[in-house]
């Protein structure tokens, strides 16, 4: 492999190549984030969907399918992130990844305990505010990327966050292949992150019949909308989202809180718990009470389809490079191509 793709991402993480498998909620699981380790990028679990009875036990079953470094995502708002944070440092996880609502409480507790931290960021002052907080790797991704999204291009918001921080950035939004990863090295990123390329394997959980909605999808299917919770989200347009896009002011609030009451259930959590991680996110985010109350549809409407197995009834979330993929292949598979790729890409644009 050249020196270029071995990068200071790797030796930070300890991993073979600077890839990133980001902590989909659903869908980082603990057969695919040990399956991306295994195949030499950096897998990170998703606990931010998990039942906090099954926190321990969903931890452990990572470290029994790989003995590579691996990380755990999780929102620090949520009921029971102190408890996920105990087993990160018990059970010695690499690294801690979150997005939103950074605590800097809980990372300075992360960080005296030796865990890296990743901060997952959609704009420069997201950026140095996370780099001010703590966080040793930044994870900029683009408006192109699938889920809770931002409005700047990839290739606009990566140079800015790696002019504006010293930590390392990594690249995301739009990658899929060994091309990417060199643009994204271009760039001036320590590597890239996937996440729609990784949910589209063949060690992903992703039911069979969602999947086809996937691969059925062009890029101009995949657009941004406010719908399901109040902040801009990429999607894939579906039944459910147009229904969504139709809604009206009561609708809504019927939603919110019928998702509310499931989410209580899903989670464990009391209303107590709840309301006070709905407070502190709205703090920390500046939410309004509406995006506030229908905070809880994301994950439900999100399971419908992608543990149910019902894409026309729940949402898709999908960065645009779904429109690209037709394959799905194992996560060795896929990492072994693109690493062919990047050297093959780097070869060419030497001569």
């Amino acid at each position: 492999m050249s020196n270029v793709l071995h990068t200071r991402l790797c030796e930070i993480l300890g991993c073979q190549y600077p890839i990133i498998q980001t902590g989909m909620g659903w869908v980082a699981t603990p057969q695919l984030t040990g399956a991306a380790c295994n195949a030499g990028a950096f897998g990170i679990l998703g606990l931010a969907t998990v039942r906090p009875e099954a926190y321990e036990s969903t931890i452990l079953e990572v470290k029994r399918r790989t003995d590579r470094p691996f990380g755990v995502n999780f929102l620090m708002e949520q009921p029971g992130a102190t408890d996920i944070v105990d087993l990160i440092i018990r059970h010695g996880a690499k690294v801690a990844s979150y997005g939103r609502a950074p605590n800097a409480e809980i990372i300075g507790r992360l960080k005296k305990a030796g865990i890296l931290c990743i901060a997952t960021v959609g704009a420069v002052r997201h950026a140095q505010k996370a780099v001010q907080l703590g966080a040793d790797i930044l994870i900029a991704q683009g408006g192109e990327g699938g889920g809770h999204t931002g409005s700047v291009a990839t290739s606009i918001l990566v140079p800015q966050v790696v002019d504006a921080v010293q930590v390392p950035v990594v690249a995301a939004g739009g990658f899929r292949d060994g091309r990417g990863l060199v643009a994204a090295l271009a760039y001036g990123a320590a590597g890239m992150a996937m996440g729609t390329r990784f949910l589209l394997t063949a060690e992903s959980p992703l039911p069979e019949e969602t999947a086809k909605r996937y691969f059925a999808a062009t890029v101009n299917d995949i657009f941004v909308t406010k719908e399901v919770d109040g902040l801009p989200q990429r999607v894939i347009m579906n039944e459910f989202v147009g229904r969504l896009e139709k809604s009206n002011t009561v609708m809504r609030l019927i939603r919110a809180l019928r998702s509310g009451l499931e989410y209580r259930k899903l989670s464990g959590a009391s209303i107590r718990e709840l309301l006070t991680a709905a407070i502190a996110m709205r703090r920390s985010e500046g939410l309004t009470r509406s995006q506030m109350l229908m905070a809880p549809n994301a994950p439900i409407f999100i399971r419908r389809s992608m543990v149910e197995g019902h894409p026309a009834e729940g949402v898709l979330p999908s960065g645009v490079v779904a429109g690209l993929i037709t394959d799905r292949p194992t996560c060795a598979q896929l990492i072994q191509n693109i690493m062919s790729e990047a050297e093959q890409t780097l070869s060419r644009l030497a001569n």
